[in-house]
C-alpha cells in the first residue's frame, strides 16, 4: 500500500489521478451509451433502429444492466486469484473500446456482440478499478473517504460527458456516431491509465491470493470454455437455431438471481456458526438489501420509460432547438455535484447531536423519496395522456428526487455491509449484496415493459403502482428500524436504572 507518491494528486497518492481518470472515460463510454440503448433498439428502421418493442427492448436493456453488476463477481474472482487488479482493468478497458467500437458497425447482428463485449469487459474493470483505489492507502490513512469521494466526482463526471457527447451524436449525426465516440472515450482512458500505471507504485500489480500453476490452468480452461459457450449460443441465435425470448429470460435470470441471493445469505446465516449478536445484524442487513433491490428497480427506469417518456411526451424545444433525449439523464450526475457536499455535512451534523440514523432508517427514507419521485411523473403522465407535451421541469424534479434518495440509501447502504457483515464473510457479503443491484436492474426492465405509448392512458398506472410498492416497502423498513431504536433505548434506560447507586460517583459517570 502506498501512502505518499512523488506526485500527489490533490494530497493524495499520485495513482488516485491514474484511476480516476481511466474511470471516468469509462463511465462516459458506459453511460453515454446506456442513455441510448433503448432509443435505438425502439427507434423504427427509418430511423437507423432495430424497431424492437417497448416490452423487448426494456427487458434487454434490464438484462444488460443486471447482467453488468452481476459479472463484476467472477471479474473481482480473476483480479484476485488470477490476473491481479492492474491486468484486470487494462484487458476489461481493451475488451470495452472493442465493444463500442463494434456497436459502431451499423449492423443488426452485430449490435448484440458489441453489449457482450461490453458487459464482459465491464465486469472486469469496475470492480477492480474501485478496489485499487483503496489500496493506495494504508489501513490507518485518514485520507480514504476523501480519496473515495474525489473518485466518486470522477463517476459522475464522466457520466455527464457521456450523457452530452453521446446524447448529442445520435440526435445530430446518428446512433453508431454515438457508439463510436463511446468507444473514443474508453480508447483515451486506457492511453492515460497504461501512460501513467507507473504511479500506482504496484498496487495491483499482482494477485492478492494467486492460486497454484495448476489451479490456475484449471481456471483458464473453465474460462474460456464459458466464453466459447457464449460465442456457440450467440452463433446460434443469430442462424435461428435457437430462438431467445428476452422478456421470458429475463424473467428467468431476476428468478435465479433471487434465488442464488437467498440460498447464499441463508447458508452465511445458518451454517456458519454465527453469533447471535451477528445474526442480528444480518437480518438488519436483509432489510437494506431488500430497499436496494427495490430502490434500484425504480431508479433504473431513468434509462428505460423515463427516457422513453422524455422522446414522446416532454416539450424538448427551446426556441428553434431541440434537447436530444439522453440530455435529460445528466440531471442525475449534475444533482450528485451539487449536493454530496451537503450531504456529506448533514450526516456528521445530526451525528453530532447523537441522533444519528440507523442504516435501516435511512435506506428507508432514501427508497421513499425514490418512490416520491414516480408521484411527480404520475400527474405528468396524467397531463400527457390529455395530449399535451408536458415541460421539462416534471421529469428534472423526478431525477432531482431519485438523486436525493440515492444519496441516502447508495452510500448508506455500501458502508452497512461492512459494518454489518461478519469479519470472515465481508468480502462475500459484499458480492451478495452486489446481486441486489442486478435483482433490481433486471425487474426494472420488465416493470418498463408495461410502458405502451400507443396507451397513453396506462402510463399513469405504471408510475403509480412503481411509487406505491416502493413506498409500502419504505414505509415497513422505517417502522422496523424505528422499532429497533426503540427497543434499543429502551434497554439502554433499564441499563441505566439498574445501576449500583451506592457509588454516587460511579453512578454520575455511567449517566
Amino acid at each position: 500500500m502506498s501512502t505518499q507518491n512523488s506526485e500527489a494528486f490533490y494530497g493524495h497518492p499520485g495513482g488516485l489521478k491514474t484511476l480516476f481518470v481511466t474511470e471516468m472515460w469509462e463511465r462516459m463510454s458506459y453511460y453515454g451509451m446506456r442513455a441510448l440503448l433503448v432509443l435505438f433498439m425502439t427507434a423504427t428502421l427509418q430511423e437507423g433502429g432495430l424497431a424492437l418493442t417497448i416490452a423487448s427492448a426494456t427487458a434487454i436493456y434490464g438484462l444488460y444492466t443486471g447482467t453488468v453488476y452481476f459479472m463484476g463477481l467472477p471479474g473481482g474472482w480473476i483480479s484476485d486469484r488470477l490476473l491481479g487488479g492492474q491486468k484486470a482493468v487494462w484487458y476489461g478497458g481493451i475488451i470495452i473500446m472493442f465493444g463500442h467500437i463494434v456497436l459502431a458497425i451499423p449492423n443488426d447482428k452485430t449490435f448484440f456482440i458489441g453489449l457482450i463485449l461490453v458487459i464482459l469487459g465491464t465486469g472486469l474493470l469496475k470492480p477492480n478499478i474501485g478496489a485499487m483505489v483503496g489500496q493506495l492507502y494504508s489501513e490507518n490513512d485518514k485520507r480514504r473517504d476523501s480519496g473515495y469521494a474525489i473518485y466518486y466526482m470522477g463517476i459522475n463526471l464522466g457520466s455527464f460527458i457521456g450523457y452530452l457527447v453521446c446524447g448529442y451524436l445520435a440526435s445530430d449525426f446518428g446512433w453508431h456516431y454515438a457508439f463510436g465516440a463511446a468507444a473514443i472515450g474508453m480508447a483515451a482512458g486506457l492511453i492515460q491509465y497504461r501512460m501513467t500505471t507507473p504511479k500506482l507504485e504496484g498496487v495491483g500489480a499482482k494477485p492478492v491470493a494467486p492460486l497454484s500453476a495448476k489451479g490456475q490452468r484449471n481456471s483458464w480452461i473453465v474460462i474460456a470454455a464459458s466464453l466459447v459457450a457464449i460465442a456457440i449460443i450467440t452463433v446460434l441465435t443469430f442462424e435461428g437455431i435457437v430462438v431467445i425470448d428476452p422478456i421470458a429470460t429475463a424473467q428467468y435470470v431476476a428468478i435465479a438471481f433471487t434465488l442464488i441471493f437467498v440460498v447464499y445469505y441463508a447458508i452465511i446465516y445458518f451454517f456458519s456458526d454465527l453469533t447471535g449478536n451477528e445474526k442480528k445484524k444480518l437480518l438488519a442487513l436483509l432489510l437494506i438489501c431488500i430497499a436496494s433491490a427495490c430502490f434500484w428497480s425504480g431508479f433504473e427506469q431513468a434509462g428505460s420509460s423515463l427516457n422513453l417518456f422524455a422522446r414522446d411526451y416532454t416539450d424538448r424545444m427551446i426556441g428553434s432547438f431541440e434537447i436530444p433525449t439522453a440530455w435529460f439523464q445528466f440531471s442525475n450526475a449534475m444533482f450528485i455535484v451539487l449536493l454530496s457536499p451537503f450531504f456529506a455535512a448533514f450526516w456528521i451534523k445530526i451525528g453530532q447531536r447523537m441522533v444519528t440514523p440507523a442504516y435501516g432508517i435511512k435506506c428507508a427514507v432514501g427508497l421513499i423519496i425514490m418512490a416520491s419521485g414516480f408521484l411527480v411523473m404520475f400527474f405528468a403522465a396524467q397531463y400527457a395522456a390529455t395530449g399535451l407535451k408536458v415541460a421539462p421541469g416534471w421529469l428534472i424534479t423526478t431525477y432531482f428526487l431519485h438523486t436525493v434518495g440515492e444519496l441516502c440509501l447508495s452510500p448508506i447502504a455500501l458502508s452497512a455491509v461492512s459494518k454489518l457483515s461478519p469479519r470472515r464473510f465481508a468480502g462475500q457479503m459484499m458480492g451478495v449484496f452486489v446481486l441486489t443491484y442486478s435483482i433490481g436492474n433486471i425487474i426494472s426492465g420488465l416493470l418498463a415493459g408495461n410502458y405502451d405509448p400507443s396507451n397513453v392512458e396506462q402510463i399513469p398506472a405504471l408510475y403509480i403502482q412503481i411509487s406505491l410498492f416502493s413506498i409500502g416497502i419504505g414505509i415497513i423498513i422505517l417502522l422496523v428500524g424505528l422499532k429497533s431504536r426503540f427497543w434499543e433505548a429502551l434497554k439502554t434506560e433499564d441499563e441505566d436504572t439498574t445501576a449500583p447507586t451506592n457509588d454516587t460517583s460511579s453512578a454520575r459517570s455511567t449517566a
